[in-house]
């Protein structure tokens, strides 16, 4: 493996038998690599517009500024770079903290101990990856329940066997039937072992962290890791305008380790900041750069993401709404922003719903998050799969509809060639007026990977979906994740270092006590 991070600055209708479809693996993947996009983000902002939500960033850092709680290194830092340090709150002049995220890379690589599972983050990329945190699972047959270990690999080996997904996230959901201060070793080893997509270590505590990098040069090598990112931590922000201790602590375990750093300020509009969309916007900018700020000051170059996780509340009762219409022109605000900074940005949205159950309020919810969020140029998106109730509940059905509408989504991004084999000129010598161009050679070529094939939507006539037992798409999406997982193949590794990992978490698990809580 080589290192490439890049730290410069940028600028008829028919139907058919499914077992005459071809996989999902053959659909998507025939368009592979579908990790970059050819049509250009949306500009929804002018530079005047871009500049007054920066210069509100800048004057939240001078005039309220950023408490780092019981992080005595991050606040010798800051006054260090010319900061000003008030017992834990910190201050910057206009223009400082921006001049500090100046060292982070515009682009950069996530490896994967499969070279062809290796992607790019900044730039014209994209990374999607499933969602995260969730203590609930659901499913068709056994309904509404906590979730366990067997859970979280069954989404490992979902995501590694979903073209559409890049990437195989972190907490997918949380293993509830393993000690809190043990399942991150679980998880981990689940990542490395199941899957060979770029993956998220644990932060939940300083200890925690160590154990995710340590696991990692189990597989990378730890000069190879002193050069290259392999793995992510997520740094949320305890908004507004906190970072405590146990984020911060991670923080800078992982930049020391040269791992990427995405830092994600939470705002839900109108309780952690402003209700407007301009105000958390720019609280969002202030706070994330903080973090990137403090990357660069442990680690200059250190690779970082810009996150978000904001969204608008119901405020006549207080519930959080997820892919409403402001929070999404705030996600495309967000993506512009992180341009002008100079680093990849992870989008706040992705397939998110409020929806308690996988049905059409989840996917308009779904669709809207997703649609601005590719369109805004965002380079990761989170929860692109498998989310409900606001993120408290991963649903298997709702995971697969997620990935068939990820799978027409990157397809879009890719646009259309106009050269003279996109236009089939030889078809129409071949046929002529009033003719059909099904067997014309043209078409022959081109028919395997011409379109998209989603595999949840059934397009065929009424009378043989009837005959086929009148299946609805969460159904439908039943069969294919259950399909799935019969096929799933787990990925080789060298024997000798999957009994590293195995010996490294049972020891760590020997040395601790069971905690619960």
């Amino acid at each position: 493996m080589n290192a490439t991070t890049d730290t410069s600055k940028p600028a008829a209708r028919r139907s058919r038998s499914r077992r005459d479809r071809p996989s999902y693996g053959d659909t998507v993947s025939a368009h592979a690599p579908l990790t970059t996009r050819r049509i250009p983000a949306y500009t929804m902002l002018n530079d005047a517009a871009l500049a007054r939500i920066e210069d509100q960033a800048d004057w939240i850092l001078s005039k309220i500024g950023v408490e780092f709680r019981s992080d005595h290194e991050a606040l010798e830092l800051f006054a260090a770079s010319g900061a000003r340090v008030n017992g834990e709150r910190v201050r910057f002049e206009p223009g400082h903290v921006r001049a500090l995220c100046n060292t982070a890379p515009s682009e950069f690589t996530l490896h994967s101990r499969d070279p062809t599972r290796t992607v790019t983050l900044g730039g014209e990329n994209i990374v999607l990856m499933p969602g995260y945190g969730s203590p609930f699972v659901t499913d068709l047959t056994n309904g509404r329940r906590y979730a366990t270990l067997e859970d979280f690999r069954n989404f490992v080996k979902l995501t590694y066997s979903s073209p559409a997904l890049h990437h195989s996230g972190g907490t997918i959901v949380e293993p509830t039937d393993i000690p809190v201060n043990k399942r991150h070793l679980d998880m981990v080893l689940a990542h490395l072992t199941l899957s060979t997509k770029p993956f998220m270590g644990s932060v939940t505590a300083p200890d925690r962290a160590l154990d995710s990098i340590e696991m990692a040069r189990l597989v990378f090598g730890r000069d190879f890791m002193e050069r290259n990112a392999v793995m992510q931590a997520n740094i949320n922000v305890n908004s507004p305008l906190v970072f405590d201790d146990t984020m911060s602590s991670a923080l800078h375990i992982y930049a020391k380790a040269n791992q990427c750093v995405c830092v994600s300020p939470a705002i839900f509009a109108g309780a952690m900041g402003p209700l407007s969309p301009a105000a958390v916007a720019a609280q969002t900018l202030a706070e994330a750069m903080v973090g990137i700020a403090l990357v660069q000051l442990v680690r200059p170059g250190c690779p970082v993401v810009m996150g978000s996780f904001h969204t608008s509340m119901n405020l006549r009762t207080g519930a959080l709404t997820f892919g409403s219409a402001e929070a999404n022109i705030v996600t495309m605000a967000l993506s512009q922003l992180g341009r002008r900074l100079g680093v990849p940005v992870r989008s706040g949205g992705g397939h998110i719903t409020a929806s308690n159950a996988p049905d059409g309020q989840a996917m308009q919810d779904s669709t809207g998050a997703m649609w601005s969020t590719l369109l805004s140029g965002a380079h990761q998106v989170w929860h692109a799969a498998g989310w409900l109730e606001g993120g408290l509940v991963m649903s298997y059905e709702k995971f697969i509809m997620d990935v068939d509408h990820c799978g027409a989504m990157l397809k879009l991004l890719q646009g259309f060639d106009v050269d003279d084999e996109a236009f089939g000129r030889d078809a129409y010598l071949e046929t002529g007026p009033g003719e059909n161009f099904l067997s014309t050679s043209h078409t022959l070529r081109h028919y395997r990977l011409a379109n998209f094939e989603p595999q949840i939507p059934d397009a065929g006539p009424f009378e043989t979906w009837t005959e086929n037992g009148a299946l609805t798409s969460d159904q439908r999406a039943t069969v294919r994740w259950r399909q799935m997982l019969d096929d799933y193949q787990q990925p080789e590794m060298n024997p000798g270092t999957k009994v590293a990992l195995e010996d490294f978490v049972s020891e760590r698990k020997a040395r601790m006590p069971d905690e619960w809580y």
